[in-house]
């Protein structure tokens, strides 16, 4: 007599089983329906301001988006009168550090002022991924109150991996010698390279910092090939912005170190690099101009990281951290962005830092608030920059960035109009994520215990 190998039975056990096969008793759950009624809608798209209306909401998604007068709610449903508040899609910071040197209890502390802030998608720039992979699937799976979080995986030259954060990132091994953190030359297996990058279960892969042209053309058409998108700094030190957006990356960061392009200096080490002269530059320079608009063409991103520099101003006025390089005059970073903007490219926000553990609001606000006040775009605009700008930099446009019938129910309800100024948005009641709401009242402020690690 032949007996079932292993398998068989292991597969018969599962088909059998009452807890898991399918029978005519067995309906799949009920769809949980919201509504919010009543509602003024700023969608993210760039359209104006609609009042009068209600969002649909069926489990995680967005189920329609009307007028109140035709809607009849479903009896089941929870209804909530919205009456006097203003929705605008979930905001998202396209540039954070959440692990640089991972502290669990401060990361969960700051993700939590994210989200009750109105944030509901973050984009994590390079940092410990073993740590950021356990955020991300608690953040997902609402362990804990917080932002979905989308990270990378860091390539650089060898020379690179002595910086200070990446050993810090790659603590109990080697920088520059793990899947999140490589370290790359031109014999590299660059397509078991990216393998290992996509195994971390990154969103992109992030070219850092002391590569030649040719290695950044390199990774790039690999990580296509393999369907996974490439992030990079906007000089990538010897590289430069031509041959960043030569290479067809999807995101650029730090809209000052366009100004390499035009400045006539080509620093070849990120950690040797030259200050361009901005005041002898013009932010509107043909050469600028027409670098955003093969950005536009090739769907580029860009991450200006605006706050950045206007910290570093206030730094300055104040003689704090003086021994600290100056990247760029604010006035600079702006133009250039406007100049951007102007060419078709879509910029997102990103901040790149954070506010004080004290500040009741995260620092995406202040972001959004430089777009609108120094760059010069309107309300409307300035928020389709911090909701769909930051979806397309994550190539997450089909589900995020807009309030739409489809989308996931990412939403922020607030209670002054942000049509008339984006610092309204610090007026959250309620930030939907993925269909859960978490009112403005629930939120517990980060403590001093809680507070990170200054790196």
């Amino acid at each position: 007599m032949r007996l079932p190998s292993i398998c068989a039975l292991f597969v018969t056990t599962l088909l059998t089983s009452p807890a898991l096969s399918a029978s005519s008793d067995q309906t799949p759950p009920s769809a949980k329906t919201t509504v919010y009624k009543n509602v003024s809608i700023i969608d993210g798209t760039g359209a104006p301001l609609r009042s009068g209306m209600t969002i649909v909401i069926k489990d995680d998604r967005i189920d329609a988006v009307v007028p109140t007068a035709k809607v009849k709610a479903p009896a089941d449903a929870e209804v909530v009168d919205g009456s006097g508040w203003y929705a605008v899609p979930g905001l998202i910071d396209s540039h954070v550090h959440m692990a640089t040197d991972p502290d669990r209890k401060s990361a969960e502390a700051i993700m939590r002022r994210y989200l009750y802030g109105g944030i509901t998608t973050v984009r994590d720039m390079a940092g410990d991924v073993r740590a950021l992979a356990d955020l991300s699937r608690a953040a997902l799976m609402k362990e804990i109150p917080a932002p979905d979080l989308h990270y990378v995986a860091l390539m650089a030259a060898p020379n690179f991996f002595h910086d200070r954060r990446t050993i810090a990132s790659a603590r109990g091994a080697t920088p520059g010698q793990v899947p999140w953190m490589q370290s790359v030359t031109p014999e590299t297996d660059m397509p078991l390279a990216v393998a290992m990058s996509r195994g971390t279960w990154a969103t992109a892969i992030k070219i850092y910092a002391n590569l030649e042209a040719p290695m950044v053309d390199k990774i790039t058409a690999e990580a296509h090939r393999q369907g996974f998108l490439v992030w990079a700094h906007g000089m990538v030190f010897p590289a430069t912005p031509r041959n960043v957006v030569d290479a067809g990356v999807d995101s650029i960061s730090h809209v000052c170190y366009i100004a390499y392009e035009g400045s006539g200096v080509t620093p070849q080490g990120y950690h040797d690099r030259q200050q361009p002269d901005y005041a002898k530059l013009d932010p509107t320079a043909p050469v600028y101009r027409d670098l955003f608009r093969d950005m536009a063409k090739k769907n580029i991103v860009l991450d200006p990281t605006l706050r950045i520099y206007a910290e570093r101003e206030k730094q300055i006025e104040e003689n704090k951290n003086s021994d600290f390089p100056y990247h760029c005059p604010t006035d600079f970073a702006a133009r250039l962005t406007k100049l951007a903007i102007d060419q078709g490219v879509v910029v997102s926000a990103g901040t790149d830092g954070r506010t004080p553990i004290e500040d009741a609001y995260p620092a995406l606000h202040e972001e959004i608030e430089l777009i609108q006040n120094r760059v010069g775009l309107s309300p409307i605009e300035a928020i389709k920059v911090a909701t769909y700008g930051g979806a397309k930099s994550l190539g997450k446009e089909k589900d995020l960035g807009t309030i739409e019938a489809g989308k996931l129910a990412n939403i922020v309800f607030v209670t002054k109009n942000p049509a008339e100024n984006v610092s309204n948005l610090r007026s959250v009641v309620t930030t939907v994520k993925r269909g859960t709401a978490y009112p403005r009242t629930d939120y517990v402020p980060i403590t001093k215990d809680e507070a990170p690690k200054n790196f």
